[in-house]
């Protein structure tokens, strides 16, 4: 499939690589399929592309570089939903908001991208039975801290 992005330029994409979106991302309830892109330089994030929008892209990280113990706790119907068995089978991501300001860059805890990376099905969730905040400050962030640095006037379309 050939893709025409604003930030990756032109991009053949094998169409197995594209993932299907079982709900979609909260607020872009149009868009279901995505691709799943490595940033370049060796950095701890990555790129949710979508192939429907070419200017719609997300950067995405493993929550588990700034709390270790970042753990995902699934419903029954979820797992069904992703076709695995436990969560531990799927790849967890969260959605990262990068504004001007680079003491404001932060990361969504509570609600979690989930990848199942053989049926290439994926979904957001959110987990509502955890303490991790929606704002977490990765400035703030240290290995081994406690999540509980939240922003509580934070804008969503920062």
């Amino acid at each position: 499939m050939h893709l025409e992005t604003t930030r990756f330029g032109s991009l053949e994409i094998d169409d197995n690589a594209i993932l299907t979106f079982t709900q979609p991302i909260i607020g872009f309830q149009e868009f279901r399929r995505f691709v799943l892109l490595d940033e370049t330089g060796g950095a701890h994030v990555k790129w949710l592309q979508s192939t429907d929008a070419g200017d719609l892209a997300f950067i995405l990280m493993d929550p588990r570089t700034v709390v270790p113990d970042y753990e995902v706790r699934l419903r029954a119907d979820e797992l069904t939903e992703l076709a695995v068995d436990s969560a531990e089978a799927l790849d967890i991501y969260t959605l990262v908001v990068v504004p001007q300001d680079p003491t404001q860059v932060r990361t969504n805890l509570k609600a979690p991208i989930l990848i199942n990376p053989q049926q290439r099905l994926a979904k957001q969730t959110i987990l509502d039975q955890s303490s991790y905040p929606v704002q977490f400050l990765l400035a703030q962030a240290e290995p081994g801290a406690e999540s509980s640095q939240e922003v509580s006037n934070a804008r969503s379309d920062a």
